[in-house]
């Protein structure tokens, strides 16, 4: 069985059952921690209806957030659940606004990893490279 993630009449992801539930749950979490709605639509009947323009403020907000942590494993609980979001983005015509550049201090960080070496304390600029990558290929493998 598969459930049905849709803009309108269009199918914008079709995953197995086990696939949604856990995609749906991490939605909720993340909108929980934050406080603001996906976009995703219940799912009702294996069909969850998408509201781009909120998905658009969602995913802006997901974004930034995960560009003020350089925290290795808050990096790998997340950026899959944030390269899925962005094909979903993609393919609803919602537009990303990736984060800007970093001052030299970044006061606004959060779950900052500790013991780093020295000069690494700051953000992790390569993750919207790698989270990027992982979206192209997570393309390809997302079944309409």
């Amino acid at each position: 069985m598969s459930q049905y993630f849709l803009l309108g009449d269009l199918t914008l992801w079709n995953p197995s059952n086990g696939v949604s539930a856990l995609f749906l749950r991490q939605t909720a979490g993340f909108e929980e921690m934050l406080g603001l709605p996906s976009g995703m639509g219940p799912m009702e009947e294996d069909e969850a209806r998408i509201v781009p323009d909120v998905l658009e403020g969602f995913i802006a907000a997901l974004l930034a957030w995960r560009d003020r942590s350089n925290h290795a494993v808050l990096g790998a609980l997340s950026d899959g659940f944030v390269a899925t979001m962005l094909v979903l983005a993609d393919r609803s015509g919602v537009a990303v606004r990736w984060p800007g550049p970093h001052g030299a201090a970044c006061a606004d960080l959060h779950d900052v990893q500790v013991g780093m070496p020295p000069g690494t304390a700051g953000v992790d600029a390569g993750w919207t490279v790698r989270v990027r990558e992982q979206a192209r290929q997570l393309d390809r493998a997302m079944a309409w």
